[in-house]
């Protein structure tokens, strides 16, 4: 159901959900009241692992349905029984939550290390490596993010995206409209991301 919230924050819930299709949004409450979009999550990923992990701690973030989605809920002790018995799953699930505490530590960094334009830069060339689908004059990014949802990811204020996806669209690297962004130029984009242009 779109909007449904799969998970909410501070909850003492420990499963785990199985995104089959569609995507999700991660975010977490702020101390002046307001909502940050933490990550977006999409058809394969899995969300609330943290919590099936860290016996009793409450859940870090709310996850919400964006759209229609199928998933799957996994109880906490169906988890670690099948990693257990499978190692191999067990890995490949650590190698998740490393990955996203890697990234979350870049993004820490990015906030403070880089322009916003750059910040906007990556995170567009990141989803549209990750999520986007080929269209005849570049990738669209297969995520419906708002402005105001851009500026959380990039911890950045609202009117300052505005300012740099205008700048992003006057270089030729994406185009954009309503809820849909297109990369034209990926190469371009990573390199004004500072990325680089392997995108491998």
């Amino acid at each position: 159901m779109p909007e449904e919230t799969l998970i909410r924050e501070g909850d003492r819930s420990n499963h785990v959900v199985l995104l089959r299709s569609g995507f999700v949004k991660v975010t977490a409450s702020l101390e002046n009241g307001r909502e940050s979009l933490l990550a977006i999550r999409v058809g394969g990923d899995i969300v609330g692992e943290m919590a099936a992990m860290d016996d009793g701690a409450p859940r870090s973030a709310t996850v919400t349905a964006c759209g229609e989605i199928v998933a799957s809920i996994v109880r906490e002790s169906d988890l670690r029984l099948f990693l257990n018995t499978h190692p191999e799953a067990a890995r490949a699930v650590n190698r998740i939550v490393v990955r996203r505490l890697r990234w979350a530590n870049q993004r820490r960094v990015e906030f403070g290390a880089y322009p916003v334009k750059v910040r906007l830069a990556r995170v567009l060339a990141q989803l549209a490596a990750s999520y986007g689908h080929q269209v005849p004059r570049g990738l669209v990014i297969g995520v419906d993010l708002t402005q105001p949802e851009m500026a959380a990811l990039t911890g950045s204020a609202e009117v300052t995206i505005h300012k740099a996806l205008a700048e992003l669209r006057r270089d030729g690297l994406v185009t954009t409209g309503y809820r849909r962004t297109t990369v034209l130029d990926l190469d371009g984009l990573r390199e004004a991301a500072r990325l680089g242009t392997d995108c491998s």
